[in-house]
């Protein structure tokens, strides 16, 4: 983008209209994959009644219909009134926050390059973390909790209070910093983002700048143009106006090449980043097991490996693989098309 451009995108109108385009994105995209969401947290955090069902789709697909027999619809949906909570201003941060550092790192489309994509992507997804993570927390305890003849649903202001009053931070090496609790895993989510939502965005540029000049993919990649004579030069110039530039620059594409561009995108960054995410999982649930210390890193994944070999750290993959290609599909193709109504692309 040129510095005209660079400097659009560092406004607080685009930073306004980017971020609040960013969240709806992330909130349509989390409530599409919402029941696919608590079946894999349940898999993932070794839950005793659902570890069962784990390692089939046939084991997910009868998960839910165990979910949805205990405790209905809503049960699918646990835990989602706290994802929605999250998933706006996490989504909103990590997209403002690439359009930031890509405007930094990239301030031309000649300097765009993909190691720079992967490098704003990453540098996104550790901001988001960084200001949401003790919601996420909180949303997997909802999520890992199983509704018990006689028990009532845990509520959000119970489980934010019983995370809080966990002994673990009381230890003096912590300064008794109680908040710490709600920092469960977060040295696993840290390191499994850099590749998660680096790969993420980074794949997704790839994709779509393969797409973007297919005219079959994308319609517009040769923009109508407007001719005028000149009597002076006796010759015909062509008028290109702004918005025709845009559409020679960024042609958009098809709404089904987005969410497969989006797709693949979700597809390449699951797979790289999917043992980290199983590891924050039984250590965010730590607390539930053993609320009187942090269970570290590398004695969680000495745990899992222990209980179910290499390949405990890929349990749950196939619904991964289910709920994230749709998910990320969602969130791009959406934040594209807000992108486009707001008048910020």
């Amino acid at each position: 983008m040129p510095n005209s451009e660079k400097k659009k995108a560092q406004s607080l109108d685009y930073i306004v209209k980017s971020g609040l385009a960013g969240g709806i994105a992330g909130c349509m995209a989390k409530t599409t994959i919402a029941p696919l969401d608590r079946i894999k947290i349940l898999f993932q955090s070794r839950n005793p009644i659902f570890d069962k069902y784990t390692g089939s789709m046939a084991g997910a697909l009868r998960a839910g219909q165990v979910i949805y027999q205990s405790s209905g619809l809503l049960g699918l949906f646990q835990g989602h009134s706290v994802t929605l909570l999250r998933i706006f201003p996490y989504a909103s941060i990590k997209f403002v926050a690439y359009e930031q550092y890509r405007a930094i790192l990239m301030p031309t489309r000649a300097e765009e390059t993909s190691s720079k994509q992967f490098v704003a992507g990453s540098l996104a997804g550790v901001t988001s973390v960084l200001f949401t993570y003790p919601l996420d927390l909180v949303r997997v305890r909802l999520a890992y909790d199983v509704k018990e003849e006689g028990k009532r649903r845990p509520t959000l202001s119970g489980t934010m209070k019983q995370i809080y009053n966990e002994p673990a931070a009381l230890d003096r090496k912590y300064f008794g910093f109680q908040v710490l609790n709600f920092y469960r895993g977060f040295v696993p989510t840290i390191a499994g983002m850099i590749p998660y939502a680096g790969v993420s965005f980074w794949t997704y540029h790839l994709v779509t700048q393969l797409c973007r000049f297919d005219p079959i993919i994308s319609p517009y990649t040769r923009a109508p143009l407007s001719f005028d004579f000149d009597p002076v030069d006796d010759d015909i110039d062509v008028i290109i106006t702004t918005s025709q530039q845009k559409l020679l620059d960024k042609p958009p594409l098809k709404t089904w090449a987005e969410l497969l561009c989006g797709g693949v995108a979700g597809l390449v960054a699951q797979t790289s980043s999917y043992p980290l995410e199983v590891t924050r999982r039984r250590m965010q649930v730590g607390g539930l097991l053993d609320p009187h210390k942090f269970t570290g890193f590398l004695e969680t994944a000495k745990d899992i490996y222990r209980v179910k070999g290499f390949k405990g750290f890929y349990v749950g993959l196939s619904i991964g693989y289910v709920k994230v290609v749709p998910m990320v599909a969602v969130s791009f193709a959406v934040y594209e098309r807000m992108k486009r109504l707001l008048e910020i692309d």
